[in-house]
């Protein structure tokens, strides 16, 4: 009888038998190829995001960035497409461009971003503090002396006459419910805040001003 031909394949005109020891091996090579696709698709998801983050960088840290000039043009292009189908096809032409960048380039462009970030956590700060000043000198009158004598430029008489109405207001609400928090109450958060800020640097001013233009509303 004749025997059974074995199982297997050709790989580079050599025939490579189901089960042997070469196809173990070729196998866990072909897994490993996989798994490298699979690093390969996160990190183009992850370049893609940071192409796509570039487009609200500040334009003074944007013009510095050490990128090509392919990329810079795609990107201020990007800004000026509102149709959505176009957007997209251009957000994947940065993805790719993205891809061609040196490794110190794409940390430049990560170490933007973050710095960018971070005066909305400092402002965020701010705001807390001009919180707790506010809620300070509504109910305590050292705490409105000392504010007065350190923020001289405060309209210390505007300041005192918002101080007494806020705490008439907080007197004035039905017995039971939340104190009542007027026109005055917001006066004098407006007012420290921006004393507050003025200390901080005009960066950080415009900064928390938006932020408080956003709890308002």
């Amino acid at each position: 009888m004749p025997r059974k031909p074995k199982k297997g394949y050709f790989v580079r005109g050599h025939f490579v038998a189901e089960g042997s020891e070469l196809d173990q091996e070729l196998k866990r090579e072909l897994k490993g190829t996989d798994v490298s696709k699979t690093d390969l698709k996160r990190e183009s998801a992850e370049l893609q995001a940071l192409g796509e983050a570039l487009l609200k960088l500040r334009a003074g840290a944007f013009n510095e960035l050490p990128i090509t000039e392919k990329l810079r043009e795609a990107i201020v292009e990007a800004k000026r497409i509102t149709n959505f189908e176009g957007k997209r096809r251009q957000m994947q032409f940065i993805g790719k461009q993205m891809r061609l960048q040196e490794p110190e380039t794409l940390d430049a462009i990560r170490t933007a971003l973050a710095e960018q970030d971070r005066p909305s956590a400092e402002a965020t700060l701010a705001l807390h503090e001009a919180e707790l000043w506010r809620d300070r000198l509504i109910v305590d009158d050292d705490a409105l002396g000392g504010w007065i004598e350190t923020h001289p430029a405060t309209d210390a008489q505007q300041l005192r006459a918002l101080v007494r109405q806020a705490r008439k207001d907080l007197k004035a609400g039905p017995p039971g419910e939340a104190p009542r928090q007027g026109r005055a109450y917001r006066e004098i958060f407006q007012i420290v805040r921006a004393q507050l800020a003025a200390h901080g640097g005009d960066d950080l001013a415009a900064e928390a001003a938006e932020q408080a233009r956003e709890q308002d509303a």
